[in-house]
């Protein structure tokens, strides 16, 4: 990785270059790794660094006059059931939207491909033809020569000991013997990255595990060149190497490794052998592909890797420190990795930022917990095996649980609340009854909580439901500056009475959105800005970075002082109003307000402002607080028929509003105006916003590319994420959020698509068929510019409420 970063540095002018390496380079683990470059990732954007890693390997060589051994085999995942066949399938037309070739293959097809392959029990496969293999070490020497040949410089057997800091930015490094000083400073030191960014204060998540793979005795039958092999139920790739069979294995239950700290000596070292561990995958590998029951093994392998809690890299700069990069942690697949990552970190380091979506791979999405040993061990005994696991929809982690939970946690686990994970935060998800045990049973179809969140769903659309919200991240701006210092970051106006809530973006001054969220003006001075759990650290870090150096303001992350209860549906008012003596009505208490009010013994911020399209208020209560509101509400709640409802529900309710998630729906290349929030943008503020101008030249061009809603015609299919959009027979965009709309009776899909030919628009929609590929199959689907649910807001503003008191009156 940091070959690829000097490399990439050096491809875009700069000279000043400098890498140390601790010991010498490939070292560590790059040195043992197996060498696969696969093209298909979880996302679009991952996607599209790994085709561009393949390309740059295929092309070092030409470039640099080292071999890298690079070689396009492709590759073959197969299946021996129905619901692995299905994530193929599904991963097939993902490539697909991404512009990869694919191949969905027969037993037979695959076993012709494989012929050393016992093929009895498959189902079928997907075959990746211009996936490839390289080998690390001399890839590694490609790129080190390719920077030097730039001007890089590259030293070996020289660890860093500290990472300079002045005044919160990065300043250089110190070894043993010397000081350097840089105007940047990457952290790429693998398995120790956690430890050198704890130097510096920075949050570097990560945990070394065993590895194991075992290298044959030639195979006279081998064919040259095979594809690599993924049987992912037993957890087994196999890659024909010069005559041999390389077979590794990502097991369900990993060795963590290093516990007690990586020793400082260590360089190509190998782990001691475990058999016992591995045996049952090697029985597993020996029926897949029987020849190995009779070829001798010459190396039994085990060495480290690092994994990360969620199996993502990290990458990027640190919120801790400014120009302190981060580029670690790749979970197995850094030669994959390496290339696109090199590139597109070179970029974010010379142009200041970064040059596509990286939200997937931002080192801002970990939080500050997640360095914990013990959790980090914890969490790595699951992460190794979940790379070859079944990735199932809404799939929660077995491990490391409970690390953050709401006051509210017993109570809702008493209730039957099954908890999710999304930054550590145990959230409900669903509720099973009395006598139904709270556990996810996974399938690509309906799962087992499918009805019962369809019920709290119908309980928000027709009475109240009660959501438990507390894991919002909230932030208080408060100062003399304030207000002008929130105005130049939001696209939307917070100049605005107090008591008012502003739903806005930040923007970046390409446009694109930032960050998706609200502010309430608390007072003349002070601001409260409420987003999402996952965001908390890269919105905090947005915030400070954009307070000017001498203002007057002061921004504070307050998300543990207080809990948040949303109360959402048409009977929310009537429910409120019997424990409050505060007057709930339309004109007293209009949508996008927030008072403090008396409820219960509390007193509590009501906010009313919903992400479930209904008639509701959102409660924020100081923690100590919200147990005594919570009982209050369930108690009186049962006379109402309120339910509690989970985060499925909410995301069911919210695509039948059609209401976007950041990072799934919106992310920093798109804008307001693509993605049909262009009402959220103040475009006549007097002193504008970071974006504006980006913005108007998009908005006198008109934008190519919009976010559309889709309703498949058939009830019984499913979608959740990528699957390609075609219309009249041309792919035109792919799905960035899915899911079943209840009140509406179908599957809901939110997407963006382009239109070469000229402006999307109702007329456009209209015109031509469109379909959902999910699986290789295409599912008609109408479209809209507007949501399936309540396009004109009647039910959030609830219209019609004062007219029907002016009509009792008189």
């Amino acid at each position: 990785m940091g070959c690829s970063l000097a490399y990439h540095l050096t491809l875009r002018g700069w000279r000043d270059v400098v890498l140390l390496e601790r010991k010498q380079l490939t070292s560590g683990t790059t040195w043992h790794a197996a060498g696969l470059v696969g093209q298909l990732g979880a996302t679009h954007n991952l996607t599209r660094l790994a085709q561009y890693t393949t390309e740059l390997y295929s092309e070092l060589e030409r470039e640099t006059g080292q071999n890298t051994g690079y070689r396009q085999v492709g590759s073959l995942a197969i299946a021996n059931n129905h619901e692995r066949f299905e994530e193929l399938r599904r991963g097939a037309s993902m490539a697909r939207c991404f512009g990869l070739e694919v191949n969905v293959m027969s037993a037979k097809e695959a076993g012709d491909l494989w012929p050393l392959m016992a093929t009895e029990d498959l189902i079928g496969a997907v075959h990746l033809p211009k996936d490839g293999q390289t080998n690390p070490v001399d890839t590694t020497q490609a790129l080190a020569r390719g920077a030097r040949g730039r001007g890089a410089k590259i030293f070996e057997n020289i660890a860093v000991t500290d990472i300079l800091i002045e005044n919160g930015r990065a300043t250089g490094v110190r070894t043993k013997d010397v000081e350097i000083t840089a105007e940047f400073v990457v952290n790429c030191a693998g398995m120790w990255a956690r430890e050198l960014g704890a130097k510096a204060g920075t949050t570097v998540p990560l945990h070394a595990a065993e590895h194991f793979y075992i290298v044959t005795e030639p195979v006279p039958e081998i064919r040259k060149h095979l594809p690599v092999l993924r049987d992912g139920d037993a957890c087994t790739y196999f890659k024909e190497d010069a005559g041999k069979l390389l077979v590794g294995w990502f097991e369900p239950i990993a060795k963590p490794w290093g516990m007690q700290g990586i020793p400082e000596s260590f360089e190509f070292d190998t782990l001691p052998d475990d058999l016992e561990h591995i045996e049952p995958l090697l029985e597993g590998a020996i029926r897949r592909v029987p020849i190995l029951a009779k070829t001798g093994i010459q190396l039994f392998f085990n060495g480290p890797e690092s994994f990360t809690p969620d199996d993502r890299y990290m990458l990027g700069e640190t919120p801790e420190v400014r120009n302190l990069f981060v580029a670690a942690g790749f979970n197995s697949i850094g030669i994959r990795s390496a290339g696109g990552a090199g590139k597109v970190l070179a970029d974010w380091i010379v142009d200041g930022h970064p040059p596509m979506d990286l939200w997937d791979v931002d080192v801002r999405r970990v939080m500050p917990f997640q360095s914990n040993r013990r959790y980090l061990k914890d969490r790595t005994v699951e992460a190794l095996g979940l790379l070859y696991a079944m990735h199932w929809p809404f799939r929660q982690p077995d491990t490391a649980r409970g690390v953050r939970r709401s006051a509210l946690h017993d109570r809702l686990l008493a209730q039957g609340a099954c908890f999710g994970e999304v930054a550590g935060w145990e959230r409900p998800n669903w509720f099973a009854p009395k006598g139904r045990e709270a556990k996810y049973e996974y399938s690509y179809g309906r799962q087992n909580w499918f009805e019962l969140s369809a019920a709290e769903h119908r309980a928000v659309r027709e009475s109240v439901g009660l959501f438990d919200q507390s894991s919002f991240a909230k932030f208080i701006l408060e100062g003399d500056d304030a207000e002008s210092i929130l105005n130049r970051i939001c696209s939307n106006n917070v100049s605005v009475p107090v008591g008012r809530i502003v739903y806005t973006q930040w923007l970046n001054e390409r446009g694109g959105i930032e960050a998706d969220l609200t502010v309430t003006r608390q007072g003349l001075k002070r601001f409260l800005i409420v987003t999402a759990a996952a965001t908390q650290v890269r919105d905090f870090a947005w915030l400070s970075r954009h307070i000017p150096e001498g203002s007057r303001a002061i921004a504070i992350d307050v998300s543990s002082a207080y809990a948040v209860l949303g109360v959402m549906g048409p009977k929310s008012r009537d429910l409120l109003s019997k424990l409050t003596d505060a007057d709930l009505s339309n004109s007293a208490f209009p949508f996008a307000t927030s008072q403090v009010i008396d409820l219960g013994y509390a007193k509590v911020r009501a906010s009313r402002i919903t992400y479930v399209g209904e008639l509701g208020w959102e409660l924020y209560i100081p923690t100590e607080f919200v147990q005594g509101v919570y009982d209050c509400l369930v108690e009186e709640g049962a006379a109402s028929d309120m339910r509690l409802a989970g985060y499925h529900a909410m995301n069911s309710l919210r695509m039948e509003k059609g209401y976007r998630h950041w990072g799934h729906d919106v992310t920093d290349e798109d804008t307001p105006l693509e993605s049909g929030l262009g009402f959220a943008v103040a475009w006549s503020k007097p002193q504008g916003f970071i974006g504006r101008d980006a913005l108007l030249r998009q908005r006198d061009a008109g934008p190519r590319r919009k976010m559309i809603h889709l309703a498949l015609n058939d009830p019984n299919v499913l979608i959740y994420h990528n699957e390609p959009i075609w219309h009249d027979g041309r792919l035109v965009g792919r799905i960035t959020s899915g899911m079943f709309g209840h009140t509406v009776g179908t599957c809901l899909g939110l997407g963006f698509i382009d239109n070469s030919n000229g402006m999307i628009d109702a007329t456009f929609l209209q015109t031509g068929n469109f379909e959902v590929e999910v699986a290789g199959v295409r599912i008609p689907a109408r479209a809209s510019l507007r949501p399936f649910y309540d396009p004109n807001n009647s039910r959030v503003k609830d219209v019609g409420a004062d007219a029907l008191v002016s009509a009792a009156a008189s």
